[in-house]
């Protein structure tokens, strides 16, 4: 079961890296229409049992901008302040 989660998580995202927990950090981006991305990260352990997912919005300037923490509670959008414009 394991092998069919991880088959997907890797052909779903495109992207991963090894966390320090022993599980994997799999991510994918997508760019709109004015230069800015999202970012979709889904953290797992080591059965790839999803322990967090989350979407990032980031600038043209490679800034972050907003989470939003969709599991395991979803947390809405969390714009961040950022003062280094």
């Amino acid at each position: 079961m394991k092998n069919k989660k991880r088959s997907k998580n890797e052909k779903q995202f495109g992207n991963w890296a090894p966390a320090d927990s022993g599980g994997r950090i799999y991510w994918i981006e997508i760019t709109g229409r004015f230069g800015w991305k999202a970012r979709y990260v889904k953290e797992v352990d080591m059965n790839e049992e999803t322990l967090a997912f989350r979407q990032e919005i980031i600038d043209e300037h490679g800034i972050l901008r907003e989470i939003h923490e969709k599991f395991p509670i979803d947390k809405g959008h969390q714009k961040l302040d950022r003062h280094d414009n």
